[in-house]
Order: structure tokens, then C-alpha cells, then sequence
């Protein structure tokens, strides 16, 4: 039985995705190229001069959010992995003794063999 997710697991889960993505580690690389080129030849405005106090806590406010969520989804993962191991471990312990009835039903069904084909070596 598997429970249905909740919209909090499954934001998380999309959440972990998008920002452990290549693409979104190379969206924000050029946001701080931008930020520092804009910043330091002053195209624009100085909204945030050297040494980036603004953009640092931008990013602090980032990864104070985002690491809490990734170790949400990461949590749910390890649960999943746990929950497919223990049906894998009953999987194969049930094959097991299905493997083992068979062989105490063939060797069962040779010994049955062996001794009828004595019998009817006796009888000659």
C-alpha cells in the first residue's frame, strides 16, 4: 500500500529537483556575472557595491531555504529506498522457500523413482 504525497512532499520533491539541476547552477552563474558586471563598471546603478553585501544575503536567504527542503526530499528518497528494500528482502525470502519446497519435492520424487526401480529389479 503506498500512501499518496502530500502538495508539501511533493513541492519539496520538485523544489530538490530544479536547483540540483545543471541548468539551474548555470541560470544562477550568470545572475552573478550580471550582478558583478553591472555592479562593479556601474552601467546601471550602484545597488549593491563591492563587496556584494546585498548579493550575499540574497544567497544566505537561498540556501537557508533551499537546504531544509533538499533534506525534505532527501528523507523521502532513503524512505523509499527503505520501503522497496524490505519488499525486495520479503521478495526474496518468499522465492526461497518456494525454491526450497521444490527441491524437497524433487528429491521427494527421486528417492519415490529410485526405489520403484529397485522393486522392479528385485522382481527379475
Amino acid at each position: 500500500m503506498r500512501n499518496k504525497s502530500t502538495i508539501g512532499q511533493m513541492a519539496a520533491d520538485r523544489i530538490a529537483a530544479v536547483v540540483g539541476s545543471w541548468r539551474f547552477i548555470i541560470i544562477q552563474s550568470l545572475l552573478l556575472v550580471v550582478w558583478f558586471v553591472l555592479n562593479i563598471t556601474a552601467w546601471m546603478m550602484h545597488w549593491d557595491p563591492y563587496p556584494f553585501i546585498l548579493l550575499n544575503l540574497v544567497l544566505s536567504f537561498q540556501a537557508a531555504y533551499t537546504a531544509p527542503v533538499i533534506l525534505m526530499s532527501q528523507n523521502r528518497a532513503a524512505e523509499r529506498d527503505r520501503s522497496k528494500a524490505a519488499m525486495d528482502l520479503a521478495t526474496d525470502r518468499k522465492a526461497e522457500r518456494e525454491i526450497e519446497d521444490l527441491q524437497a519435492k524433487l528429491k521427494c520424487m527421486e528417492s519415490d523413482k529410485i526405489d520403484r526401480i529397485l522393486e522392479i529389479l528385485e522382481k527379475k
